[in-house]
């Protein structure tokens, strides 16, 4: 881990894989006198994802949470493979890598808490929101200048998008 982002083979990224609670969104959750649950999320980050999909990126959401606003924004986003109630990421990651063909050079995973660090550390390139855990930032290879749920994961995804010519 921790490599530079000069060291990442950008041109193999083919794959972004985020968290959804502190990466997409800011992690508040709000709460109605009914128990419905609430999430905001930022749109910059909806139109990287759609703007990715655009130039050919795939895109995953695996989540320790079930939650039906997930349901409801991973399918606005046409994100291809999303995993719910997920206590091991890594077997979700690896479900996804079989799925698909791909390696772990193709793969890049955003995440932002200690339950995140064992798929952080399986991807090609791994990032953090800058309010991510400090145990996180110190291990992987890139950490945003922004916040989560306010455009990360958009300045992950045009970092990619950069780096393979495509922006």
């Amino acid at each position: 881990m921790n490599k530079k982002p000069d060291d990442i083979d950008f041109s193999k990224i083919e794959f972004v894989l985020f968290d959804l609670d502190g990466v997409l969104t800011d992690g508040t959750i709000f709460y109605t006198p009914l128990g419905d649950r609430l999430k905001m999320f930022h749109a910059h980050d909806g139109y990287g994802i759609f703007r990715g999909h655009e130039l050919g990126l795939k895109f995953g959401v695996i989540t320790g949470k079930i939650d039906p606003v997930n349901v409801v924004r991973i399918e606005r986003l046409k994100i291809q493979e999303m995993y719910q109630d997920c206590q091991d990421k890594v077997a979700a990651y690896k479900e996804i890598k079989m799925k698909y063909g791909l390696e772990a050079e193709n793969f890049c995973f955003m995440g932002d808490d200690v339950f995140d660090l064992p798929l952080l550390r399986e991807v090609a390139f791994s990032c953090a929101p800058a309010n991510a855990i400090q145990e996180v930032c110190d291990e992987v290879d890139y950490v945003t200048t922004k916040e989560s749920g306010r455009g990360a994961a958009r300045e992950v995804i045009d970092l990619i998008l950069r780096r393979k010519k495509l922006l």
